[in-house]
């Protein structure tokens, strides 16, 4: 148990898509190296990145089109220039509409793959390096129908699969192999920006580990509908005779929404998965720990238990809970990540199943300290209830408002508890006392989004949960810490040993 406990640190949430480029996205390049030289300058030890997967509607990469495949956005094209790949004119020949705080990804999705065809198309001219010929094989689990389902995707208008023609849908072998034919430099080219997207991650992963940070990976429970996973491997979820779900994922009714969240992934068959000695999560689980130090598995409630509603209803009203895979799951996943470490995400509605599945795992789970002032004083999130240092602790996540953002409307009656447990007498003081609090709890691990270090208000807030169109956006800009800002940052580290 003691193996899997985190060094004692602090690090930093940012995306990978919050990063500085010419290109209208953060990408794996120069930003990405600069940012773990300010790690290094702050003292930190760990960079927490959201989910790495290629996304579909509505941008979050918590829907992604594979659990296993990176996402080509994120493709560094100055990297790909230097290889000559690409010329710079060929880029620049592109509006690329680049917004300093926000991402376009409709001018991303138009212009992105049209550059990287163009490195693909001198890339297939030269002879396959080693490198390649080993990314193929170590990836042929998950690589190949991925970017089977990617080229019939394009193929077929961008539709979900659920709306292909119903031989490819139903995958028939006949339809399927005359398709693999016909599709085969689509297909080599899906596995062209696989390639070079972990390529590039490796490379930066490598100039990360040997500077002192680890990188935090982030994983969705679920798989998405549209994805290559449910297409290609029906059996692992409950689905009907067409693919479609019988049962979708979901949470209750609770005291932030009256109809509860309806997410619409499908639901595993976990009787099949533990028949099958839970190969598919052994094999998704082997690649996450391939690409991370330190994994955080999102909604991991849903491992001891899953609330699962009808596919027919409109609301998460009338779903019902289960009993999940348990400790089955939880053994199966520590049998094959090796040295990775585990975060489990424990937020929502802790059941005793949980506590003591995570005593049994060793694995930390996560306090947020935006949920601990609500005026009971026994609150969990509170850092003088903290039971134990194997945690993890946060101002907020991805899904909440900034510490500036969230506190700009509560009125000075409200916050009166937390002004005084904070020693302090105005909003103005919160970002800095929010951080001394995380840093000074008995908690091994602290991690701060950028937004709360840059005192950024809720213009800056990365996701609001149930609503589309406007989340996945920010980005750091022209937005800087000042040394003064940096120097006080380092202080905290030193003063509180992280």
């Amino acid at each position: 148990m003691e193996a899997r406990e985190l060094t004692r640190g602090a690090g930093i949430l940012l995306s990978i898509t919050s990063l500085s480029s010419p290109y209208g996205i953060g990408t794996l390049g120069e930003a990405a190296y600069k940012f773990v030289d300010l790690l290094v300058n702050l003292r930190q030890r760990y960079w927490q990145v959201l989910p790495l997967g290629p996304t579909s509607f509505g941008d979050s990469p918590y829907q992604s089109f594979s659990a296993f495949a990176g996402n080509p956005y994120l493709i560094d094209l100055d990297i790909l220039t230097g290889e000559g790949l690409l010329k710079k004119e060929e880029i620049n020949s592109f509006n690329w509409e680049n917004k300093r705080t926000d991402v376009d990804y409709a001018t991303l999705y138009e212009n992105r793959f049209q550059v990287l065809q163009m490195a693909y198309a001198r890339f297939k001219l030269k002879e396959k390096k080693e490198e390649y010929i080993s990314f193929e094989k170590d990836n042929e689990f998950w690589l190949e129908e991925y970017s089977f389902f990617m080229a019939l995707k394009t193929f077929s208008g961008n539709k979900e699969w659920m709306q292909w023609d119903e031989k490819l849908r139903n995958r028939d072998d006949r339809t399927l192999a005359e398709y693999r034919e016909k599709l085969s430099d689509e297909i080599d080219f899906w596995k062209f920006c696989q390639f070079k997207f972990f390529e590039q991650w490796n490379n930066l992963k490598k100039f990360a580990n040997a500077k002192g940070i680890q990188m935090i990976g982030d994983i969705p429970l679920y798989a998405a509908q549209d994805s290559a996973d449910v297409w290609a491997d029906r059996k692992q979820f409950l689905l009907n005779e067409d693919g479609i779900p019988t049962v979708v994922a979901g949470c209750p009714p609770d005291a932030y929404s009256d109809d509860g969240q309806r997410w619409g992934n499908p639901i595993y068959d976990w009787e099949f998965m533990e028949a099958d000695n839970f190969s598919w999560w052994k094999e998704r689980m082997r690649a996450s720990a391939a690409m991370y130090d330190v994994i955080r598995i999102d909604h991991f409630i849903g491992v001891v238990r899953y609330y699962s509603i009808p596919a027919s209803e409109v609301t998460a009203k009338g779903g019902k809970w289960n009993k999940g895979p348990g400790k089955k799951l939880t053994d199966a996943i520590e049998s094959v990540i090796g040295n990775s470490k585990i975060i489990a995400e424990d937020l929502g509605a802790v059941v005793p199943g949980v506590r003591k599945l995570m005593a049994k795992t060793g694995w930390p789970g996560m306090k947020v300290l935006l949920f601990a002032f609500d005026g009971n004083t026994a609150n969990e999130n509170l850092p003088h209830n903290y039971q134990t240092t194997n945690c993890v602790v946060y101002a907020g996540t991805h899904d909440n408002d900034t510490v500036v953002g969230y506190f700009r409307d509560k009125t000075e009656y409200e916050l009166a508890y937390l002004y005084e447990y904070m020693n302090i007498s105005s909003k103005d003081e919160l970002p800095d006392a929010f951080i001394r609090l995380a840093y000074s709890s008995i908690a091994d691990v602290v991690i701060l989004q950028m937004q709360d270090l840059l005192k950024l208000g809720n213009e800056a807030r990365m996701n609001l949960p149930s609503t589309v169109g406007k989340n996945w956006r920010w980005r750091l800009g022209e937005d800087t810490l000042s040394e003064e800002r940096r120097a006080w940052i380092r202080t905290m580290a030193t003063i509180y040993r992280r």
